[in-house]
């Protein structure tokens, strides 16, 4: 596979060099490109499959490869290693130069080689939203969930409070005969803080390490009180693996707030952690770690709520890719998030052996309306409960500028821009920028720090993401905000109140699209649609870390959050149908969802309320009492997956290095969206096309099935054979999906197909993009 390295070869140098580049201005440039090129930083070396299981001679074989670059010293080549991944795959990382990696890619056996670069963390009333409800004797839908107790999920996180009531082991059995792990010691974190709950727990620092000493910033554990050992310093770790599986725990509230039971979806699953995020986040070496060791230790299914940013890369230059390949074909679930960035075509974690999931609201809110001098209430959202002792002086931060800043500037209440003299005593209105890097909770110390009383923070992207602000202060949107901003600038004295928040229920229609979900289509092979599912990400309250806070459980926005609730009806599904293969597991998810809110009408996207669509929800949202038994699936396996890679360009040789076995494309490789995927995506439809899937039968042995299509807008379809008879249970049908242009349009336009019987209903999303001549992909 190529490997990109721009600029740092011999003959980019020279070319430098020769054209005569002597002035001072270009000289400075120069030597930055020089130092680039030999100066070492951490690469990961990715090799494959692991062809047998034995582990001999998989450190001394990295030693010899890094030798080859490290002229002939096994010295410089052992001081060189981070990593020797030798468990379920092959590969290493290490401090390399530019120039090093470059040689390494040209070497053979060496798949990928790839910078060690960070990937970015993407969480109770939620699960009574969704309807999963258990009765005493631990049944739903008519099956029994008693089996919780032998799934096993893996988190690949920032590690976990084990001390937290959400991990209580109260009423667990032993810890199931097959798990291989360990429970790691640490800083405060001993071989017997696991539990019969937390059964297994690692840590993997390596890489985040290296790359700090590259930068010459060692983390500082005291300072960050980033502990080194499984235990959670952020809380983000808890607050997923909580989401997913976490305990009973009665009388859970924040501040007050969104007070009630808190439960995980599994909440008689094993959790074995894996802590492979840090301070700044998380980095491909420590990920590929975890994932090699997870896989290994026996779990059942990996939940990783993190991500690399929008675009993403090649499959192969991606550690999450990379790990859950592995994972899959050792049969274990992968389920990921989508990312924050709320744009169309910005989700991530694409590859079609993963279940990636977007973020939706429920139907709670977290209100705190401001009241404005003149009467007016506009409605706002926030976790401060604090209470204002009446309406107060009103200023726009572009008002009260200080220093260098400008008013622009000055009016996202960035560090030190505001005037303290004009600010103190008032309310100040703030910008913020919808860019989920920019802190709020940060806006409302500025604010405080200059001596301001409350806050009102204009959210351009009005995603109605709750913060537990500093002072009194509340998020609006922009259609409020104007409304404060005319109120202000034609207003002598304005004034306003901030009330404290309150919980309140069912106000608007739910579930909505979150507006920093991420969107599709897929970047890499629009062929796939992206994300799969949707699942609530907004405004969750779980379990967190007392040293991020001191608190025993937090209320935090993302589609981090939205990514273990999926992980926990992977865990029931589990549970019931322990054979059933993550495809099929996913399928069964994906082709039960609903497009319909809880008023039974479309589900819409936040902020703008407009009607959703696959590319917003993937096949819509969950419902949890139809997931154990869908009656068909589409399933698929490590040589479906093979030939994916074949229709997207990979040869023998790769796609051997990658399996570790005989596997070939053949001449005749079938197109990308013929993959037996649980929806489906054809984003460069000329005139007419033939898109073949298969079912599979694990419902009632002797059942009759009829497609039922609602074709995109200008397309016609029809399906082949329109009627399919099982009978057995685990039969399979294959069928033909014949799709014509008939009115070609500007842009992708949505279907579906269902297949329907007296018991079941089988839903596939329909995703079509017309391509006609001078037009090209979106």
């Amino acid at each position: 596979m190529p490997v990109a390295f721009p600029w740092c070869t011999s003959s980019s140098l020279s070319a430098m060099t020769k054209s005569g580049v002597i002035a001072i201005i270009f000289l400075s440039a120069l030597l930055s490109l020089i130092r680039s090129c030999f100066s070492a930083q951490v690469y990961v070396v990715y090799m494959g499959s692991k062809k047998n299981s034995r582990n001999d001679g998989g450190l001394s074989q990295d030693h010899q490869i890094l030798a080859a670059v490290h002229n002939g010293s096994i010295e410089e080549a052992q001081a060189s290693l981070v990593y020797s991944y030798n468990k379920c795959f092959r590969g290493f990382a290490a401090k390399l130069t530019e120039d090093q990696a470059l040689k390494m890619a040209e070497m053979p056996g060496i798949i990928s080689v790839f910078r060690n670069l960070k990937r970015t963390l993407h969480t109770t009333h939620s699960w009574d939203f969704m309807g999963l409800n258990f009765n005493d004797s631990m049944e739903t839908s008519g099956f029994s969930m008693k089996n919780q107790e032998n799934v096993i999920i893996g988190f690949i996180d920032t590690g976990i409070w084990p001390e937290s009531p959400s991990f209580s082991d109260e009423r667990m059995p032993p810890v199931p005969s097959r798990w291989r792990g360990v429970c790691q010691g640490g800083e405060s974190f001993s071989n017997y803080s696991c539990n019969k709950k937390v059964i297994g727990a690692r840590y993997y620092i390596g890489g985040y390490e290296a790359e700090q000493e590259m930068v010459e910033e060692p983390l500082n554990f005291v300072k960050s009180e980033n502990f080194r050992s499984p235990r959670d310093s952020s809380g983000h770790g808890s607050h997923t693996a909580s989401i997913a599986a976490g305990h009973y725990v009665h009388d859970v509230n924040y501040n007050g707030l969104a007070a009630g039971r808190a439960r995980g979806g599994a909440p008689m699953a094993r959790i074995a952690v894996y802590k492979a995020c840090w301070e700044s986040g998380c980095y491909d070496a420590d990920l590929l770690a975890a994932f090699d060791d997870a896989i290994k230790d026996g779990v059942d299914i990996i939940s990783v709520s993190l991500g690399p940013e929008s675009p993403q890369g090649d499959y192969f230059n991606d550690a999450i890719s990379i790990g859950s390949f592995h994972a899959v074909s050792n049969g274990i679930v992968v389920v990921s998030s989508t990312g924050n960035a709320g744009t169309r075509g910005s989700a991530t974690n694409l590859a079609p052996w993963m279940f990636t999931v977007a973020a939706s609201s429920t139907d709670r809110d977290f209100v705190s309306y401001v009241r404005l001098g003149n009467g007016v209430s506009l409605k706002g959202v926030s976790l401060n409960t604090d209470q204002m002792n009446g309406s107060v002086p009103t200023i726009l931060a572009s008002e009260a500028n200080a220093g260098y800043f400008t008013p622009y500037q000055s009016s996202f209440c960035l560090d030190s821009s505001l005037n303290e003299t004009k600010i103190r005593g008032k309310v100040v209105v703030c910008w913020h920028s919808g860019s989920s890097s920019e802190s709020r909770f940060a806006k409302s110390l500025v604010v405080k720090e200059a001596g301001g009383v409350g806050m009102i923070l204009i959210d351009n992207r009005g995603d109605d993401v709750a913060v537990p602000f500093i002072i009194p202060a509340a998020t609006i949107g922009r259609e409020a905000g104007n409304i404060v901003l005319s109120y202000v600038n034609r207003t002598r004295g304005p004034m306003s109140l901030i009330l404290p928040a309150k919980t309140v229920l069912g106000t608007r229609p739910s579930p909505r699209v979150a507006a920093f979900s991420s969107r599709g289509p897929n970047s890499l092979n629009p062929e796939i649609l992206k994300p799969d599912i949707m699942a609530p990400g907004l405004n969750i309250l779980a379990a967190w870390s007392p040293a991020a806070k001191k608190l025993k459980f937090n209320i935090v926005s993302g589609t981090s959050m939205a990514c273990p609730h999926v992980t926990g009806l992977v865990a029931l599904i589990k549970a019931v149908h322990p054979d059933w293969s993550p495809a099929a597991i996913r399928s069964a998810v994906m082709t039960t969802a609903t497009v319909l809110n809880k008023n039974r009408r479309a589900i819409t996207e936040d902020p703008n309320g407009k009607k959703a669509n696959p590319f917003d929800y993937g096949s819509g949202f969950p419902v949890p009492e139809r997931i154990l038994n869908p009656g068909l699936v589409y399933d698929a396996h490590s040589s479906d997956y093979k030939d994916f890679l074949c229709s997207i360009g990979y040869d023998n040789n790769s796609l051997q290095q990658i399996t570790g076995d005989n596997s070939s494309c053949t001449q005749a490789t079938s197109p990308a969206s013929n993959l037996n995927y649980p929806s489906i995506s054809v984003p460069n439809l000329k005139s007419s096309i033939s898109i073949r899937r298969t079912l599979t039968n694990v419902g009632k042995a002797s059942s009759i099935y009829q497609a039922v299509v609602h074709p995109p807008m200008g397309i016609s379809v029809t399906v082949i054979p329109k009627y399919v008879a099982f009978s057995s249970y685990g039969q399979k049908i294959n069928f033909t999906v014949n799709l014509r242009v008939t009115a070609p349009s500007n842009d992708y336009v949505f279907g579906s197909l269902s297949w329907k019987s007296a018991d079941a209903r089988v839903n596939s999303p329909l995703v079509v993009r017309v391509v006609t001549p001078g037009t090209g992909l979106i």
